[in-house]
């Protein structure tokens, strides 16, 4: 009966250790659990860089981009990918991106968000520099993009026509200016068609010559000079992408041939008049365009902006040496003079 008895009491102790005994072994399990779950490494995420050429304006975004706090190999991982400059090598890097299922991608230049469109409709595109997107057909809409296109419009087709004022009151006699355009550009026939609009309205004949690569500038200026252009507008593209605003400027400046373009920092190049956006601003928030849709943003939630400041700067050196007075007032609305 004492035995018994012993095994009456112990009994609940020994249900109760039992049931220590299951708790302690699930809050080590989940402990381990815990532990592996933090240890496993977050996903980084993944951009893909597509343009033309490794150019200034592309440095300018990835220093912009670090100040934002995205290191590349720290907490993101950066896919460059050039066409050396060949429009037709853009579409096989776009799909290239597409197939290491990048996050994001960042075009520069209206052809490289193209090509990234043809390649995704589903990875988010950051046009990092495009010219008009709603009539390239890049977007539905400015306000409401729609689809998986997002960013900056530099909307420079549209200014054609300051810059045929600026030129015409530097040179108050002009009468022919000629446009040198690049072919495989899908901006390419709004570029076009803006300045010959522009200049046909200031009573002006315009010379329109396309060429399809770089090797044939020189061949553009031949026919420029047979014509006797006295002013050239110089595609954007030649400047910010292909990085040929050197090249171009000292064919000019040899020839006493006066130029304007909205490439980026053409007058720095040796050109005679840059006017267009002030590039800093926009490629600051093209960055803010990566933050936010990697923080989980819908690019058809954000809506497409464009540039609010544009600015005047004039070669005085240029001016000089092709024995051009740039008048005063001209001079006093410039951002910048180069001396």
């Amino acid at each position: 009966m004492m035995v018994g008895a012993e095994l009456r009491q112990k009994a609940p102790w020994n249900s109760m250790n039992k049931k220590l005994v299951s708790l302690a072994v699930c809050a080590l399990l989940f402990g381990l659990c815990s532990s592996a779950e933090a240890q496993q490494p977050k996903k980084v995420p993944r951009i893909g860089y597509l343009a033309l050429r490794h150019s200034d304006l592309d440095e300018m975004f990835m220093r912009e981009l670090r100040e934002s706090g995205y290191i590349d190999g720290q907490n993101i991982v950066i896919e460059h990918r050039w066409a050396a400059g060949k429009v037709d090598r853009l579409a096989a890097l776009a799909d290239e991106l597409v197939r290491l299922n990048v996050d994001i991608i960042v075009a520069s230049t209206t052809p490289a968000v193209n090509a990234a469109k043809n390649a995704t409709k589903t990875i988010p595109i950051v046009m990092g520099t495009a010219a008009d997107p709603v009539r390239t057909g890049l977007v539905a809409s400015l306000d409401r993009p729609g689809g998986n296109i997002t960013g900056v419009s530099l909307i420079m087709p549209e200014l054609a026509g300051k810059r045929i004022e600026l030129l015409k009151e530097v040179l108050p006699k002009l009468s022919r200016v000629a446009f040198l355009a690049y072919g495989p550009g899908p901006g390419n026939r709004l570029f076009v068609k803006d300045a010959q609009e522009s200049v046909e309205r200031f009573g002006m004949k315009f010379q329109l010559v396309v060429i399809e690569s770089p090797d044939k500038i020189e061949d553009a200026f031949s026919a420029m000079l047979r014509e006797r252009a006295g002013a050239l507008m110089v595609h954007p593209i030649f400047v910010a992408a292909l990085e040929q605003g050197l090249r171009i400027a000292e064919l000019a400046n040899k020839n006493l041939l006066p130029t304007i373009s909205d490439g980026f920092r053409f007058a720095e190049a040796g050109g005679l008049i840059y006017y267009g956006p002030d590039y800093l601003p926009l490629v600051r928030r093209a960055v803010t365009y990566v933050d936010k849709i990697l923080k989980g943003t819908k690019p058809a939630d954000l809506p497409v902006e464009q540039p609010t400041k544009f600015e005047l700067v004039i070669n005085l050196k240029t001016a000089k040496q092709i024995k051009l007075v740039i008048p005063p007032n001209v001079l006093a609305r410039a951002d910048r003079v180069i001396r």
